[in-house]
């Protein structure tokens, strides 16, 4: 890893070490460098330096919900705001545990795009009309309650290598 005019620059060692961690988090030091013909100390270096540095953020898990027979409903909430208090409506809702996206989206008109999760319509409508609603600066919201998924991750790390990196 390289720092270069405020830019991190990884070589060929860290993003195959960011691709095995990505495939599985939980992998010894050890067998990270038998995969990459590294030792585990020199594993465990490049693995602490991108924690420093912020390239890896944080270690999770990912729940099958299902599994644990959990019920509630996804929907992805458009909110038009006054251009003014767009950015504050924003971020008043990523307090929210019930929010798992907020991103803005620039068309027409400037949209935020929320997705949310509530334990049914009831709980949704409410949860729209009680503390969505109401911000300053909500002009009107347009919600679509997701009934099939088709795919749902994450960018894998290959591509961000490859495709979205820029070289400037």
């Amino acid at each position: 890893m390289k720092i270069k005019k405020n830019r991190i620059i990884l070589d060929e060692i860290d993003w195959e070490i960011l691709r095995i961690l990505e495939e599985n988090a939980k992998i010894s030091y050890t067998d990270i460098g038998r995969k990459l013909g590294i030792s585990h100390s020199t594993a465990y270096d490049r693995i602490r330096k991108l924690e420093k540095y912020g390239v890896i953020e944080k270690y999770t898990i990912i729940v099958n919900e299902e599994k644990l027979g959990a019920k509630y409903i996804t929907a992805i909430m458009t909110i038009y705001t006054d251009p003014k208090e767009s950015e504050n409506v924003a971020r008043k809702l990523t307090e929210s545990d019930k929010i798992l996206e907020v991103s803005t989206s620039l068309s027409e008109e400037l949209q935020i795009i929320a997705k949310v999760i509530a334990e049914n319509q009831e709980k949704l409508h409410s949860f729209i009309a009680e503390s969505v609603a109401p911000l300053p600066g909500v002009l009107r919201i347009r919600t679509s309650i997701i009934t099939k998924r088709f795919k749902e991750e994450k960018l894998p790390i290959p591509h961000l290598n490859e495709k979205f990196i820029s070289e400037k």
